[in-house]
């Protein structure tokens, strides 16, 4: 029965992981998106990653499940980040001049948010206290 338990919750991880991983492309490609001068994409992309976390912490009832879809959703934002192969670029630097970007943002939301997720009190606890 240990076991199987300790598969269940490796499996768990592994998946968690997985999907922050895809959400986390699915975030640093979509966040460039602009309507005017609001940038839809970045909120659009902020939301969804705080509801994705949110939910696995829910859904779960565990921090490191969190932490594993925020850490995947990380190391995407990361790779999408750096320069590519052929020299393109998906959150490119802030211009000359400009001090921030959407991109920019979008690289410290991410663990910021992670962290606030998987570091937030567990409402059981909060509960039984009462």
């Amino acid at each position: 029965m240990v076991v199987n338990a300790l598969l269940a919750r490796v499996a768990t991880w592994i998946l968690a992981a997985v999907i922050g991983v895809v959400y986390g492309v699915a975030g640093t490609i979509g966040q460039a998106a602009v309507w005017g001068v609001v940038p839809v994409g970045l909120l659009v992309a902020s939301l969804g990653f705080i509801a994705l976390l949110v939910a696995v912490r829910i859904l779960t009832g565990e921090r490191a499940s969190a932490l594993a879809c925020g850490l995947g959703a990380m190391l995407a934002t990361l790779l999408f980040a750096n320069e590519g192969p052929g020299g393109s670029v998906v959150v490119p630097a802030p211009p000359e001049g400009a001090t921030i970007t959407p991109g920019l943002i979008w690289t410290f939301v991410v663990p910021l948010v992670a962290a606030l997720v998987v570091a937030w009190p567990s409402a059981s606890r909060l509960r039984s206290t009462n």
